[in-house]
């Protein structure tokens, strides 16, 4: 007699939730297009405006437009990432208003791309640069070469092709992940690619540890945390209904719904802290290469702040000399930099290695002392010098991950400021910057995010999401992304949230559809892979017709 009955219910079920399934084909009205369009042209014309303006503040006089050209290109390619990303990640965010009947869906992509925006233009940018540190060191150093930009290229085209496979299959895959495991291929590819005696870096494995513990252990808190939440507010508000999917289109109670509301936004807004710097890292590297003399120095520095500069920079140099002792070789001006740079790329600390350093500090602070302040630099050394403060910024960090050799309190307190000195001068993102990528992954929000958005709401759990599973899921989330954007690791919206809504399956005991939950964790298994080959493949592609 039991055995017939649960058949018999489920089709019941299933029918009464079919009914208070929420419409997803809602577009967003007669001039939602046009708003749209707009955005994109006063986004364009302020991007265009602050970009030959800063030009021509740097003093840079162009001889032909092929450098701009060029950028155009490099821009669109690396706003396209963060396009893609917005419709690819964002619709996480939405997933849980829309099913709980708490927004309408055309109001929720909206929303969620508004606050998508906030998050990208009040961002720090330690992501950004943590990204971007990834990278091979003379790639870096050398980012305005045919391999400089056949790097940036080739990783963010693998990682758009990727993205779009696997929105296109419904699967909420990490564009994080994506990202990073494009930048792992063309780590690999250079290394691969380096002609015979000529010493090349490949990953930087100690930052890439730290970035991959993120993504491995943030959907574990995604799915332990949201499961606990919901079980905590199951012993605190007795309430069946907010355990149970929406069985009519009416919205949830007011104070459910409005936790679910500021939830979704803080998602979205944690979403776009974090996934949005990414793309102004690479985007940071492209002027860079393309554009040194106005983007290379932060010229926003003020001139007050170079006396300050010059006194700890030697106070640097003192520190290191000290450190390499009495009896430490003396380095030959020619060879300073390429010691540095053996340092960083070999992990190995050399008896020259400390002279080296404290050469290049003293360096440093010399052409600033020279020049009056950084941004009186002129046009033609803003590269070179930009590189010196990279290379003693990436140096120093190393020596204290390896902790070798050991900093005393005063010695360490010295290379922290010395360290965010050479930050303040190399590490910005101009204002236009952030506001490309915002309106960029603000508006990706708003395209394409139905696939995602029903694989998250209908097919990870045997029963559509109920407000509190939506609450917890998204609390959860919101608090993970934000903690990582405050330590600047790059964690996966998507990974977080997905495992977020299946953590509150299980624990609700509505059980979870594990043909979904298999092919998602597929797509995370494949993701770094396939990102590698086809970022390496494309690099090495592009290898062959350019220097």
């Amino acid at each position: 007699m039991s055995g017939t009955t649960i058949p018999i219910s489920k089709p019941a079920i299933s029918e009464s939730r079919q009914t208070a399934k929420p419409r997803l084909d809602q577009g967003l009205g007669r001039y939602g297009p046009l708003v749209i369009i707009g955005i994109l042209a006063v986004g364009v014309a302020y991007a265009a405006f602050s970009l030959v303006s800063d030009v021509d503040a740097a003093g840079a006089q162009p001889t032909t437009w092929v450098p701009f050209a060029l950028l155009a290109v490099a821009l669109l390619i690396a706003l396209g990432f963060e396009f893609v990303n917005g419709f690819h990640d964002t619709a996480n965010a939405v997933a849980t208003v829309i099913y709980t009947h708490s927004l309408p869906a055309p109001v929720a992509v909206v929303w969620s791309g508004f606050f998508n925006f906030l998050g990208v233009v009040t961002s720090s940018g330690a992501v950004a640069f943590g990204i971007v540190s990834l990278l091979p060191v003379e790639l870096i150093l050398r980012v305005g070469s045919g391999a400089g930009l056949a790097m940036v290229f080739s990783l963010l085209v693998a990682a758009i092709i990727w993205n779009l496979g696997t929105w296109y299959m419904g699967l909420p895959a990490s564009s994080s992940h994506t990202l990073i495991g494009s930048i792992i291929g063309v780590g690999w590819a250079n290394e691969l690619t380096a002609e015979a005696g000529a010493q090349a870096s490949g990953v930087d494995w100690s930052q890439a540890s730290g970035v991959f513990e993120a993504l491995l252990f943030s959907p574990i808190v995604g799915f332990i945390g949201a499961a606990l939440l919901l079980l905590a507010l199951k012993l605190l508000i007795r309430n069946r209904r907010l355990y149970e999917a929406p069985e009519t289109a009416d919205p949830p109670p007011a104070w459910i719904r409005g936790l679910l509301i500021l939830t979704c936004t803080g998602v979205s807004f944690a979403h776009g802290s974090n996934d949005g710097q990414k793309g102004m890292g690479l985007i940071m590297l492209i002027l860079i290469g393309v554009v040194p003399a106005a983007y290379s120095l932060n010229r926003a520095v003020p001139d007050s702040a170079t006396p300050a500069f010059i006194e700890v920079s030697d106070r640097a140099a003192g520190a290191l000399r000290g450190l390499a002792g009495e009896g430490a070789p003396a380095v030959a001006p020619e060879e300073t930099r390429r010691r540095v740079e053996d340092y960083l790329q070999t992990d190995q600390r050399r008896p020259e290695t400390l002279p080296a350093m404290a050469a290049l500090a003293n360096d440093i602070a010399e052409q600033v002392r020279s020049y009056g302040a950084i941004r009186r630099v002129p046009a033609e050394q803003v590269q070179n010098v930009r590189n010196d403060m990279y290379l003693m910024d990436e140096a120093l960090r190393q020596m204290g991950r390896l902790k070798d050799p050991h900093f005393d309190a005063a010695t360490a307190t010295t290379v922290k400021e010395y360290r965010s000195a050479l930050d303040d001068a190399t590490r910005f993102i101009p204002t236009w910057v952030k506001v490309s990528v915002a309106i960029a992954l603000g508006l990706g929000t708003m395209v394409g995010w139905k696939r995602i958005v029903v694989t998250v709401a209908e097919r990870i759990g045997k029963s559509h999401l109920s407000y509190g599973q939506g609450a917890a899921a998204e609390l959860v989330a919101a608090a993970t992304i934000g903690a990582a954007d405050v330590y600047g690791l790059p964690v996966s919206t998507t990974h977080v949230l997905s495992s977020g809504v299946a953590g509150t399956m299980a624990a609700n005991g509505t059980g979870l559809q594990w043909a979904t939950v298999r092919n998602i964790a597929l797509a995370w298994v494949l993701t770094l892979p396939a990102a590698m080959i086809l970022a390496g493949g494309i690099y090495m592609l592009v290898r062959q017709f350019v220097a």
